[in-house]
């Protein structure tokens, strides 16, 4: 009797340990897999002279697969790196050139780090969080199409374009379900800051606020 309930005791004690290191408690490390969408609030300025007045531009959104790890640091606060393929984004006129379509593309890959609240105790079963991050927007493989080149350079060669890359800050808020002992479904919403400017190889330039919405769902794994 004394041997059996030694066991008891031993299995009791590891099956209790188990279930603190399931919790999204100090020292637990969560990874994931989500599809997400890129989603920009755009405020256009005019594109510079010459041109015509209020030429302005919008940009579609993208989805892509994505993911991230998140680290927590103490029971309460994350530390959260999201992953994602490269944003591929139509640009499309807009204002006085709402209707000719396409008139470029671009690609962005989104790099941010956040730091992350999450409510009630390590052990419930659904946690909501707000988080702040720091994210540097990186903008590649701009392209111009050949509308862009009629109304900027007709006749002439293609125009290009490029847009600056930026440093911006984006909170962030969300919420993971645990399913299971280890793995969970979180939601997420968050938004950048973000404004840059476009310049064309003839010259011109505009302004442009994107502040994106970034929004998605993932099914992660914690250990």
């Amino acid at each position: 009797m004394k041997d059996n309930s030694s066991q008891w005791l031993l299995a009791a004690t590891l099956l209790g340990l188990g279930g603190i290191a399931q919790a999204q408690s100090a020292g637990t490390w969560m990874v994931r897999a989500s599809a997400t969408t890129v989603s920009p609030d755009v405020t256009s300025g005019d594109l510079s002279a010459p041109s015509f007045p209020g030429t302005k531009s919008d940009v579609d959104a993208d989805t892509q697969l994505g993911g991230g790890i998140s680290y927590m640091y103490t029971d309460n606060i994350s530390v959260d790196l999201p992953l994602a393929l490269p944003f591929k984004h139509k640009i499309n006129g807009a204002g006085a050139i709402a209707g000719v379509g396409q008139i470029g593309s671009v690609e962005v890959l989104p790099m941010t780090v956040f730091l992350q609240y999450r409510f009630l105790e390590a052990g419930a079963k659904l946690r909501p969080y707000v988080g702040l991050g720091a994210t540097y927007a990186y903008f590649f493989n701009e392209e111009g199409s050949g509308r862009l080149t009629a109304l900027t350079n007709p006749g002439g060669p293609p125009t290009k374009l490029s847009i600056d890359s930026k440093f911006v800050l984006t909170p962030q808020i969300g919420a993971t379900l645990a399913v299971g002992d280890k793995w969970f479904v979180d939601v997420f919403y968050s938004k950048s800051m973000l404004s840059t400017k476009t310049t064309l190889s003839t010259g011109q330039t505009q302004d442009i606020a994107l502040d994106p919405d970034s929004y998605g769902i993932a099914v992660g794994y914690k250990f």
